[in-house]
């Protein structure tokens, strides 16, 4: 054979080689494609059964919107109340800090003229002597009441 021969001879099988590696990748590729054609024809159901649970979370979502609602224009009053409640709390705290601190200013001004005259040990001294002078007298009557009753 001649070398004309033997290069014809090695292209052919070069060739069949080729063939062979093209025929085995357009065998996976039709693999693929029909996993693919299997895929596209499942997702039509599969939309048709997503898009359903979709409008039935829709419609769940509304019935609960709508009676969200409804129970909120129910304690719409309950809510009125309170806040008037509070508003009329407020307005009687605030009266009464009015009233503290008017009897504080008061209280400040009588201490403040206590102080200056030196009263304040005065005042003491006459409640304590007081408190004494009571006292001494509810010992006598007592004294008084247990002889009459026979000493118990």
């Amino acid at each position: 054979m001649t070398l004309v021969g033997v290069g014809v001879l090695l292209i052919g099988v070069a060739f069949l080689v080729l063939a062979v590696f093209v025929a085995h990748v357009l065998n996976n590729l039709a693999g693929v494609l029909d996993g693919v054609d299997k895929t596209v024809q499942q997702l039509p159901g599969q939309l048709d059964d997503m898009l359903n649970e979709t409008s039935n979370i829709i419609r769940e979502s509304n019935q609960t919107l709508a009676d969200v609602n409804v129970k909120m224009e129910q304690l719409s009053p309950l809510f009125y109340i309170v806040g008037d409640v509070g508003n009329a709390t407020r307005k009687l705290t605030s009266s009464l800090v009015d009233v503290t601190d008017s009897m504080k200013e008061k209280s400040e001004a009588g201490k403040g003229i206590a102080d200056t005259n030196k009263l304040g040990g005065i005042y003491g001294s006459f409640a304590l002597g007081y408190y004494w002078l009571k006292r001494r007298q509810q010992l006598k009557n007592d004294d008084a009441e247990g002889e009459f009753t026979g000493g118990n």
